[in-house]
């Protein structure tokens, strides 16, 4: 067997009320003053206020509630700042992917002192840290056990920071931060965690291990099962479980055996037309998956996985036919779930592609993970063909 490296958070708890259960613990490991990481949008729906009141008991907290969607450089130094000034010990990052990531990077800088210029990319960040606990309130990212910290530079390029340094010292998983998503948003932070579990699972990287195929497998099984009661009934809470569950799974899967080509070529479109994440990922989706099949052995991986999500699924067939029959589910189910299909569904022009194409060369990081190589050409074509 290959020998490969396996990272993740330290300390996972999970489980309803856990935001108020950990507190004590929070607190404990962060220290006397944390700098809260949060959005405007979880301020105003008070889904903070009983988190702060339970972390208050123990430690003075100051909240930083600037975070947008695909976060910019300029919010980061801002949060960063706003720590320094506070003399925080420790720092929480209270939300979706966007305030995870800024707070990841935002105890790496307030801990190291270090330049972010020379932190990205893999492997760079020095450290250390400061403690730092990470909250999800979306099922999608999985940031909260990623070594991955994603930021949006001033020219729209993304780029991000991967390093185990980044890692939280503790996910707080707790359903019931989840029951408020709108179904769009449920759909869409849900098929970005499949697409987490599935390029995981193809993945081409050298340390494509067994511990995140089988996490992979276990976050589709998961989200398979749920993701249509979460929108539809956003009060479940088992199904909200079991996809807050299989975010995290599939995070872990790939914050080990990194993704791919999907991401890469949903970065330009979220950093040039500001589409989220998870809407990005979600549209170009069945594009790349068919591009990939021409790749055999892409086809085989994509055919093992494909009765875990579709249990109904026919496999006396070929395995091309039987990839491709999921490729045709996974487009329908992200259809049924209410979610844009094309590109220029979300207002972006076709014109676009061309440059869409040229940026996605960037993300080189991700482009080597990709089952089959990806040319600027090949990139255009699929962006046409999702257009």
């Amino acid at each position: 067997m290959q020998l490969f490296n396996f990272n993740t958070t330290p300390g996972i708890r999970f489980g309803d009320n856990q935001s108020i259960k950990s507190a004590q613990e929070v607190s404990k490991k962060l220290g006397p003053k944390i700098l809260f990481v949060t959005d405007p949008g979880l301020v105003k729906l008070g889904l903070i206020e009983e988190t702060i009141n339970a972390l208050r008991n123990n430690s003075e907290v100051l909240i930083f509630d600037n975070v947008e969607a695909d976060p910019s450089l300029k919010t980061l130094m801002l949060c960063v700042e706003e720590g320094k000034n506070f003399q925080a010990s420790g720092v929480i990052g209270f939300g979706g992917g966007s305030s995870m990531d800024i707070a990841k990077l935002t105890a790496l800088l307030l801990g190291s002192g270090e330049d972010i210029h020379e932190a990205w990319g893999v492997a760079n960040a020095k450290g250390p840290r400061l403690s730092l606990a990470l909250y999800p309130t979306t099922s999608g990212t999985g940031s909260e056990v990623t070594p991955i910290s994603i930021i949006t530079q001033d020219d729209l390029e993304k780029k991000g920071v991967s390093s185990p340094l980044i890692l939280p010292d503790l996910a707080i998983l707790d359903p019931l931060l989840t029951l408020e998503l709108p179904p769009h948003i449920t759909a869409a932070t849900g098929i970005d965690a499949m697409v987490h579990a599935i390029e995981s699972y193809a993945s081409k990287s050298m340390n494509n291990n067994l511990i995140s195929k089988m996490l992979a497998k276990e976050a589709l099984k998961l989200i398979g099962g749920s993701i249509k009661i979460a929108v539809s009934n956003g009060k479940d809470v088992e199904a909200r479980s079991n996809m807050l569950l299989g975010s995290m799974l599939a995070g872990a899967s790939f914050g080990n055996s990194p993704v791919a080509g999907v991401h890469a070529l949903a970065y330009p479109i979220g950093g040039t037309f500001h589409i989220p994440h998870g809407l990005s990922n979600a549209i170009v989706l069945p594009y790349v998956l068919r591009f990939n099949i021409k790749d055999q052995k892409a086809a085989r991986l994509y055919s093992e996985i494909a009765p875990i999500v579709f249990p109904e699924m026919d496999l006396s067939t070929s395995t091309q036919d039987i990839a491709s029959t999921f490729i045709e589910k996974l487009s329908d189910l992200s259809s049924s779930l209410g979610l844009e299909q094309r590109l220029r569904d979300v207002g972006i022009p076709e014109t676009a592609c061309e440059t869409m194409a040229k940026d996605a060369m960037k993300q080189t990081r991700l482009l080597i993970n990709n089952p089959k190589e990806i040319l600027e050409r090949d990139a255009y074509d699929i962006y046409k063909s999702a257009w």
